[in-house]
């Protein structure tokens, strides 16, 4: 049988035991993977083990997508009414706030996150957005469209079926609910892959599932690496659906296993390489501290970073200076996520940790001005001191291409034109930051810059009734809001005869 892991929490923020099955949820049952294979849960604040989880394979996707096909014909989906989608995801909500600083523990554990940022964005996020798609459940509505005097027309919005959700490692909880709040509101039977890197909450969250009355199979947890889980769930032919969030690079390999396959819907939220952009006439202290945290919240592990920081000539030496004090702040208040004066974790993973110093080295050898930043912090664990470059040129990887960590550059401008061909100068588009008190300015640059998602004097704006999603090479589908809903739901027409006779 499955196993399960104990953690004693003994920190400042959070006391107590913790117990999470480490196996399968397939069909409402913890099972054991086919083929056996374990893989290693780290501790990124020290690099340490904290326990092995159950990993998946082809197999085990086949095991999971036949409990969510028996679900969705015979328990769930058009069988369950609305009122009643809604009701289980809104006890759902419950349950995680009620255990909301359990959650919040097992997230700062897995991920490095400060425990303060992590209770208020990740789970209190999670839990808002449940409780908002709850509320959409019964209100999936087609419409009746007027023919003419012999004939009935109506359209129907029907679920999917089954639909395959692959999660990343940078908002764990909150992106698995972006998913499954919509998908279990309309009625599809979901098959969920965590990253192997941060299972955690969601192996935690399976728990509830039929406590709060979703019926078995229709939703499913399988754990696992994305060359095997990941690509077994994207080229699956009874999966009628997937969304992914995560890089470019992947999202190409799963639309392209979709068209090779059954073709199946696909939903991607992928890279950002997000501009920021600060005029001369914006309020210049908050400007810079939106813009520092858009930059460096969550150890710029978030797809939408505004790590592009493009600012007006009149303003470019205050800026830089500002965002050079508050990058050193930040460092001198990096540490242990738990302690309640950290301010800045670690990267999530060695990997990443090793990627992002890797763009660092890169800027300095292609001929950057290094800031501030750019080194390690501590002796053990994954922390990257926030870092600035100057003087770039836009061929610069660390200007082209997405970092995922606490790196910006900073680039000057001299023109609204400018800033907007600046900031249009990426094969991304999936946020931008824009700062000014000039209301008309604002609309003209918001309408002008090639990105789904924009900010204007704030930076990283979500708001579950707000859709989320990029241009270009950022992605495909939008989430969040009732745009996620379409995004779940098959337009069916039926026209009914009720006066034509041959």
């Amino acid at each position: 049988m499955p196993g399960t892991f104990t953690y004693t929490f003994d920190t400042p923020s959070f006391k107590g035991d913790v117990t999470v099955n480490t196996g399968l949820f397939i069909g409402g049952e913890w099972v054991d993977p086919v083929e056996g294979e374990l893989i290693d849960v780290y501790n990124p604040a020290t690099g340490e083990v904290i326990t092995k989880v159950a990993g998946g394979s082809k197999a085990d996707v086949d095991r999971a997508v036949e409990a969510a096909k028996q679900a969705f014909k015979t328990k769930w989906g058009l069988k369950t009414a609305g009122r009643d989608r809604g009701r289980a995801l809104g006890r759902l909500a419950d349950l995680i706030e009620k255990n909301a600083d359990m959650f919040t523990a097992l997230e700062s554990l897995n991920t490095g996150k400060v425990f303060g940022n992590a209770k208020y964005v990740d789970i209190g996020g999670t839990i808002a957005c449940l409780r908002y798609y709850a509320g959409w459940a019964d209100k999936i509505h087609g419409k009746t469209i007027e023919a003419n005097e012999t004939k009935f027309a109506y359209t129907r919005h029907e679920p999917y079926g089954v639909v395959g959700q692959i999660i990343p490692w940078n908002f764990p909880l909150s992106m698995a609910s972006w998913k499954i709040g919509p998908a279990l509101a309309t009625g599809n039977a979901v098959i969920l892959k965590p990253s192997e890197i941060t299972p955690l909450t969601a192996l935690k969250l399976a728990e509830f599932i039929t406590e709060v009355g979703f019926p078995p199979g229709s939703f499913n947890i399988v754990n696992g690496y994305g060359s095997t889980v990941g690509q077994a769930i994207a080229e699956h032919a009874n999966i009628d659906k997937v969304a992914f969030t995560g890089s470019t690079l992947t999202g190409r390999k799963i639309l392209k296993a979709a068209a090779e396959t059954n073709l199946k819907d696909v939903t991607l939220e992928l890279g950002g390489k997000s501009p920021t952009i600060i005029f001369d006439d914006a309020n210049i202290e908050q400007a810079v501290k939106w813009a520092t945290n858009g930059i460096f919240f969550n150890m710029g592990q978030v797809c939408s970073a505004g790590s592009r920081i493009f600012v007006q000539e009149a303003v470019y030496d205050q800026v830089l200076a500002a965002f050079t004090a508050t990058a050193k702040a930040l460092a001198e208040k990096a540490g242990d996520p738990f302690s309640p004066a950290t301010q800045h974790g670690p990267q999530v993973s060695k990997v990443q940790f090793d990627r992002v110093l890797g763009y660092v080295e890169s800027g300095k050898e292609q001929g950057a001005r290094l800031v501030v930043g750019g080194e390690r912090l501590g002796d053990k664990g994954y922390f990257v001191h926030p870092t600035i470059f100057a003087d770039v040129s836009h061929e610069m990887k660390i200007v082209k291409e997405e970092i995922f960590g606490p790196v910006g550059v900073i680039i000057k401008f001299k023109t609204e034109e400018e800033a907007i061909e600046l900031a249009n100068n990426t094969v991304y588009g999936l946020a931008a930051h824009i700062f000014t008190e000039n209301s008309s300015r604002a609309i003209r640059v918001a309408h002008a810059v090639e990105a789904g998602s924009i900010s204007v004097n704030c930076a990283n704006a979500i708001e579950n009734g707000v859709p989320f999603g990029g241009y270009k090479q950022s992605g495909i589908g939008r989430e969040l809001g009732e745009y996620a809903i379409d995004t779940y739901t098959q337009v069916k027409a039926v026209q009914i005869n009720i006066g034509i006779k041959l």
